[in-house]
């Protein structure tokens, strides 16, 4: 079986982190934790420092001496991001021992134990990551998801429509992005395909059935007028059925009225831009 480069560079943190005397813990987490990665995966570590260490490290000279990087930045949350070679991501978290604590809030590991685990001088660590569910379940057998996954799609979707037709393509698209994510945890309630729910998108192609797979990809679109109107209709329609899906198994019902509406204005908008292309 072919070794991945990802699986030298993680050998190589295991070495970096195991001859530094001010590191006290450190973990892997995401897809090679799981078990789940291929040659597109990151590698992903959270490193738990001495005060005193962490105070005198450089990110990126730390992640140097893993193995060359061409780029390093400071990504949104925190983290630390090098660019190894062949375009292979490490993301690190440089922390300090009082952030092991704060590992209790993590909704799941993600992982078994004993994968994640890299050093643990002190023992903090492990207990920490054994208290926590090793897969995240969602709250997702009650009628309040409704109200928390399929109305901020209509929400979205209906702001959308409005952005399009006023002509502002950009910022319907950026609507629309917000749309089909509510769109993919809609489809795992309906479907009840959970695995992957922090990430809904992560694995669906494999974990949805075929013809939800086939609505979310038409859900998509460029920022153009009339592939914006297209992928409006489909989302609504996949949108409408999975919906029904969900709101019946509690008794609930979809909003018809709402999407009938919606329907006849993208309906209008459709025939309009085809006598346009006519003319």
């Amino acid at each position: 079986m072919r070794v991945l480069f990802q699986e030298e560079l993680i050998g190589r943190v295991r070495d970096v982190c195991l001859a530094d005397d001010g590191l006290d813990a450190a973990l892997m987490y995401g897809s090679f934790a799981a078990g789940e990665a291929d040659e597109h995966s990151d590698i992903e570590f959270w490193l738990f420092f001495t005060t005193r260490r962490r105070a005198g490290i450089d990110p990126r000279s730390w992640c140097a001496d893993i193995a060359p990087i061409s780029y390093g930045l400071l990504n949104e949350f925190g983290s630390y991001v090098a660019f190894f070679p062949g375009l292979v991501r490490g993301e690190f978290h440089f922390a300090t021992v009082d952030d092991i604590a704060g590992v209790t809030e993590w909704p799941a590991r993600g992982a078994a134990v004993e994968r994640m685990l890299v050093v643990d001088r002190s023992g903090a660590l492990a207990p920490v990551l054994r208290g926590l569910p090793e897969r995240y379940v969602p709250p997702a057998d009650g009628p309040e998801v409704i109200a928390k996954y399929c109305d901020p799609f209509a929400n979205w979707l209906v702001l959308a429509h409005h952005l399009a037709a006023r002509g502002e393509d950009l910022r319907a698209w950026d609507a629309l992005g917000h749309a089909q994510r509510h769109l993919l945890w809609m489809a795992r309630l309906a479907e009840e395909s959970t695995a992957h729910w922090l990430t809904p998108s992560r694995g669906a192609e494999l974990e949805l059935s075929a013809d939800t797979v086939a609505g979310l990809r038409a859900a998509t679109s460029a920022a153009s007028p009339q592939e914006l109107t297209g992928a409006l209709r489909a989302a609504l329609e996949l949108g409408r059925r999975l919906w029904s899906a969900i709101a019946t198994r509690y008794g609930r019902s979809a909003p018809t009225s709402l999407f009938a509406e919606l329907d006849a204005a993208l309906e209008h908008r459709t025939l309009h831009q085809g006598r346009a292309g006519m003319g």
